[in-house]
């Protein structure tokens, strides 16, 4: 006999959805339909998904550079304090990202640990200008990546980078004809997260790189200040971004739930 699933825990699944589903409605609801191709063409509107793309792309540039041999190192090689250097990397996810940019302008402001010896040497100043604004992106998002390929390549099953090794392949070309491309579709899967994130960024932004626009004023950024001023774009703004999240999650839920 098929047992029957509580009502109870039913009730209290449908009220979690529509916890969830009913901003979404009420953002619908707002939304201006008819002027919506006007407002996102928009010079603020251009400007902000123009800075967003530039800025989540650079970041995901970054984390891919430095994140994946940061994941290799935590997935494959033991040393002392491991466990720190992970807790570090992954501090950003539960770090309030206004202490994160925060954080950033101590270090890499103009007076900073590192920002005031850059400034000297070379003129570049990090708050308030768009690699700025890619850097706390970068100290954001990176997090996502790192722990999406530490996964994968811990769960990699080396025997087959050990039979590449027997054949006589050297390192590098274990790693570029092997082990890359076993974890290719987790390194998709986290690139794009690492994206979405960079994408949606606003607190560590704000804090470090400030809010300028057709400089550092990204799609979040922008819709805090439509808040104030003009509801209609804001709703926009806010709509886009749904959107590109949404569409991220279901593309990529065959990698967290092998759902259908």
């Amino acid at each position: 006999m098929r047992s029957r699933t509580p009502w109870p825990l039913v009730a209290l699944a449908v009220a979690a959805v529509l916890l969830f589903a009913l901003p979404l409605f009420g953002l619908l609801v707002r939304t201006p339909w008819s002027g919506l191709g006007e407002i996102l063409g928009s010079e603020v509107a251009r400007d902000a998904l123009w800075l967003s793309l530039v800025t989540s792309l650079g970041a995901t540039i970054v984390a891919l550079i430095l994140g994946l041999p940061l994941a290799w190192l935590l997935a494959r090689i033991e040393f002392p304090g491991r466990a720190l250097v992970r807790g570090l990397v992954l501090l950003p996810l539960v770090l309030p990202p206004v202490v994160g940019g925060a954080a950033l302008l101590f270090t890499f402001g103009r007076r900073g640990l590192i920002g005031g010896p850059i400034d000297e040497l070379t003129g570049l100043v990090l708050p308030f200008s768009t690699w700025g604004a890619v850097l706390a992106a970068t100290f954001v998002a990176m997090p996502f990546l790192v722990i999406t390929m530490e996964g994968a390549l811990r769960n990699l099953d080396t025997r087959y980078e050990g039979a590449a090794s027997t054949l006589g392949a050297g390192r590098w070309m274990v790693l570029r004809r092997v082990t890359l491309p076993l974890v290719a579709p987790s390194l998709a899967a986290g690139l794009v997260l690492t994206w979405a994130r960079a994408l949606g960024e606003f607190g560590a932004t704000i804090t470090f790189a400030g809010n300028l626009q057709g400089r550092t004023q990204t799609l979040p950024l922008a819709v805090f200040v439509a808040l104030e001023s003009d509801r209609d774009v804001a709703v926009a703004l806010s709509l886009v971004m749904v959107a590109i999240s949404l569409t991220v999650l279901v593309a990529l839920r065959h990698r967290w739930w092998g759902a259908s």
